[in-house]
């Protein structure tokens, strides 16, 4: 744990230091020193500094609910998109503009009222057909209903011209452009979320040795799975309404901290706490040098990182049959 959060600390530095534009580690080092270099000024302490903590956050987020998913759904593989969270909240947005609204007037509730909905949407369809308690049909439904929700959004996009070119952002994701606001906005949902997962934690370590064994310890193995969901929706449709749909982190991020932490859930939502931070930035630096003096897009790149850390999964996991 200390050499990780030393190394978030060292990469958050590097956040700082390094950019698509012309104000590199020397000047940031001169500012630091004393130096009155306004251009220096205005990146860092507006556009860096932002977007550090942003990445921090939506690290976070992303990881903590990538490993609650995964526990709860005992599946590898269960990544936080397929719940339709972040569907849900693309489609929002994507309604939102095609009635009117303006960038300038989108906020931040609006993609989480959607992702909300969408992981509700989702719940329910499953306990419709009577398969609620089954994991792998669960990811199953939320595949199913992420696929519709943005079907729905790119037929409302072809006939709204102003609306796709808006809504770019949200196809894709991104830290570039975002505000401390942006974070403020949502940061009464991650702290909701948070006291959610301390207090369902134990609960869920006891649900990992059965229901049967859940229910003898006196935890109600339905509850923790619904509060677990919500904290997953409270979770990723924070991190995709101030970043976008950012691909394979719920993913990658447990995976990494299972095989440092061992498959103790409560040692695994510890460890990634800087494991998700610490891959969101890194790949942030990446996609800002990598095609200097433009930047990828975060989204492009984390799925083309993270499309051989699921093949690998694939490989040394024996997935549930259906």
């Amino acid at each position: 744990m200390l050499i990780l959060l030393t190394a978030l600390v060292a990469v958050s530095v590097v956040s700082l230091l390094i950019g698509a534009g012309s104000v590199g580690p020397r000047q940031v080092l001169g500012l630091i020193s004393g130096s009155d270099h306004a251009e220096a000024r205005f990146i860092v302490w507006e556009l860096r500094a932002p977007r550090t903590l942003i990445g921090i956050a939506v690290g976070v987020a992303l990881g903590v609910a990538g490993a609650l998913l995964q526990a709860v759904s005992r599946n590898p593989l269960a990544e936080p998109g397929l719940l339709g969270v972040s569907a849900g909240a693309a489609f929002a947005v994507s309604l939102a503009l095609v009635l009117g609204a303006s960038a300038a007037t989108l906020r931040i509730p609006v993609a989480q009222l959607g992702a909300l909905i969408g992981c509700v949407c989702v719940l329910s369809v499953a306990r419709l057909r009577g398969v609620g308690n089954d994991p792998v049909r669960l990811v199953l439904a939320g595949a199913a209903f992420s696929g519709l929700l943005g079907s729905l959004s790119a037929l409302m996009l072809l006939y709204d011209q102003r609306a796709a070119d808006e809504i770019r952002f949200w196809v894709v994701g991104s830290l570039a452009g975002r505000r401390l606001d942006d974070l403020w906005a949502v940061l009464p949902s991650l702290l909701v979320a948070g006291a959610g997962v301390v207090l369902i934690a134990r609960p869920l370590a006891a649900l990992a040795l059965g229901e049967r064994a859940a229910s003898g310890l006196g935890h109600r193995p339905g509850l923790i799975r619904w509060l677990a969901v919500g904290c997953v929706a409270l979770l990723v449709g924070a991190a995709t309404a101030i970043a976008g749909p950012i691909a394979f982190v719920g993913l990658v991020v447990p995976f990494v901290a299972r095989a440092i932490a061992g498959p103790d859930i409560r040692r695994t939502l510890w460890f990634c706490l800087p494991v998700g931070p610490l891959i969101v930035l890194t790949a942030d630096i990446i996609s800002r040098v990598v095609v200097a003096p433009s930047e990828l897009p975060l989204g492009v790149l984390t799925a083309l990182c993270g499309a051989p850390v699921l093949i690998a999964v694939v490989r040394a996991k024996r997935l549930p049959m259906l």
